[in-house]
């Protein structure tokens, strides 16, 4: 499309949103775009690998974990909201843009301050439940009450995640469920594996993501052996800690040298690769979690939690098992019933590759375009 489209991203850090954002920007054909970055003393970051549009940066930082904070960092954290808004709002790539879109909840509460006073359609990505549980109140009412009423279109990654903003979207509002862009690419079904069975997750190291449910349920499932457990991610949002508990748990439950936490991972295909079996078990409703739309395009045997999200794609029994969400001896028993039974897993893994709906980076990034077009086009019939 021949519009001009400013990318709001709130964040360098190499997270979920961050690398989608850069995947599709890559993916081609060229956009006609700009990113606009909060200033970072981490200069670009992720959006170093972005080479085809010009990456800006104006206003502030804005820190991790401000659902979460106590008042007074709460207070910080909403003046410089603020202040991003106004910076973005004043900025040449925001006042010449024909389209703006958010890419993360909290560049969507400064994109939609910022398009308030302005006739820019506004485009949201919505990547969390607009729950307090998953966003905080504070952040569940912005949503709810600022960023989803102004929104002239809506992207969420599942149905799930479309269903609970929808209460507060309005009547004509464009909208659409597009999984986020996670390097995918077609595969045949590969071979079966000889060796120890490996189990892992690939998620960055975050207490609700469920690293200490699945080390857990890897200790009671196999106390003894020679299965391997390893956490693949890196600890971006001042998680070093957790991670440090994490190897210190695994020393306690008896399975620390078959534990490894790899950090962030480049080649994510080479990790997938030699996994038997990969897990999703975050600790509350995700409205998706790209890891596993990635295990079941790498041909894994794959276990998700069984709420939000990821049910849409895994059907038990089918291309994926699902167990008890934060039922650590539930997910042990799909764990030793998988590692005894290699036929299985291949048969998942093989039905995993022929999920219908994965998508390559460059689909996606069309269906972004289509999108954008589409709420254009809706913008001006109202006016």
């Amino acid at each position: 499309m021949s519009a001009r489209i400013l990318f709001l991203s709130h964040s360098t850090v190499a997270g979920g949103a961050e690398l989608a954002l850069v995947r599709i920007l890559n993916a081609g054909p060229r956009w006609n775009a700009v990113v606009l970055l909060p200033r970072s003393p981490a200069g670009r970051g992720a959006f170093r690998a972005v080479t085809s549009v010009p990456v800006m940066s104006t206003g502030v930082g804005q820190r991790f974990g401000a659902s979460t904070a106590g008042v007074v960092p709460q207070i910080v954290n909403a003046a410089r909201l603020v202040i991003q808004a106004a910076a973005t709002r004043v900025h040449p790539a925001f006042r010449s843009a024909d389209i703006a879109v958010a890419n993360s909840t909290r560049a969507s509460a400064y994109g939609a301050l910022a398009a308030i006073t302005s006739r820019t359609p506004f485009v949201v990505h919505v990547r969390d439940l607009a729950e307090a549980e998953a966003l905080g109140a504070a952040g569940a009412a912005i949503m709810r009450r600022l960023v989803l009423p102004r929104a002239d279109g809506v992207i969420a990654d599942t149905q799930r995640a479309l269903s609970a903003a929808q209460p507060y979207i309005r009547s004509g509002t464009s909208r659409a469920v597009i999984p986020s862009a996670s390097a995918l690419v077609r595969r045949e079904a590969r071979a079966r594996r000889s060796g120890p069975t490996v189990v892992g997750m690939l998620a960055r190291i975050d207490p609700w993501k469920g690293q200490e449910l699945l080390l857990d349920a890897f200790a009671r499932a196999f106390p003894d052996g020679d299965e391997r457990l390893e956490f693949a991610g890196g600890a971006p949002f001042g998680h070093d800690g957790f991670a440090a508990h994490l190897r210190h748990r695994a020393e306690e439950l008896g399975v620390g040298p078959r534990v490894t936490l790899l950090g962030h991972v480049d080649d994510v295909d080479a990790v997938l690769h030699r996994w038997d079996i990969a897990v999703q078990a975050s600790l509350r409703p995700e409205p998706l979690g790209q890891n596993v739309l990635q295990y079941l395009a790498a041909g894994c045997a794959t276990v998700v939690a069984d709420e939000g999200g990821p049910v849409e794609w895994v059907q038990n029994g089918v291309n994926g098992r699902r167990f008890a969400p934060r039922d650590a001896e539930a997910l042990a028993s799909e764990l030793r019933e998988l590692a005894a039974d290699p036929a299985l897993r291949h048969a998942l893994g093989v039905a995993a590759i022929h999920t219908p709906g994965l998508r390559t980076d460059a689909e996606i990034a069309a269906e972004h375009r289509r999108f954008y077009a589409d709420v254009l086009s809706q913008t001006r019939s109202r006016r």
